[in-house]
């Protein structure tokens, strides 16, 4: 299994992540609400 790399970045006053892999990105309140949506659209993206 290849590893994703992602970025998170705070934009007004959400967070952002981003990853730099394929072009999926997604946000959250807090850095961890963040990256735990871009895993659940990571998964989306490639069951789909």
């Amino acid at each position: 299994m290849k590893s994703l790399k992602y970025i998170v970045y705070k934009e007004d006053k959400y967070y952002v992540s981003q990853c730099l892999n394929v072009d999926v990105s997604s946000f959250g309140n807090t850095l961890q609400e963040a990256v735990d949506n871009l895993n659940e659209a990571l998964e989306l993206y490639f069951v789909v």
